[in-house]
């Protein structure tokens, strides 16, 4: 990669751009990741509006930011993995397992953390 050796406002200018370009191949290639996407673009706002004080919309809009960030780490595995090679093998699906059980895991994370937040009376 080039500029790997680079310091200060560079590395951030460089990182910033590594990052941004990630987004964007995640969201090229990856249907899970621009549904996930839609549904932060229409729950974020109402985090926001619904939580009471700074630690209910932080909790609202942390979880929900969590299942597309879960999103990138498991469509990176699965790239890796796929990057290997095109033959069946236990641990490739076991690393590709794990990572739909971590997008899976943060699902029900923003689910629980809205119930419990938005019906207390229910807990």
């Amino acid at each position: 990669m080039a500029g790997q050796g680079a310091t200060g406002l560079r590395r951030i200018i460089n990182a910033t751009g590594y990052s941004l370009a990630g987004f964007a191949a995640c969201f090229r290639h990856e249907a899970a990741f621009r549904q996930e996407l839609a549904v932060l673009l229409l729950l974020l706002p109402l985090a926001l509006y619904l939580g009471d004080n700074g630690v209910e919309r932080a909790l609202l809009a942390g979880s929900l930011l969590l299942v597309p960030l879960m999103e990138l780490v498991n469509s990176a595995i699965e790239a890796v993995v796929d990057r290997h090679g095109p033959e069946q093998h236990e641990l490739s699906g076991r690393a590709k397992d794990i990572g739909s059980a971590a997008v899976f895991l943060a699902i029900v994370m923003a689910l629980l953390t809205w119930l419990l937040i938005l019906f207390p009376g229910a807990n």
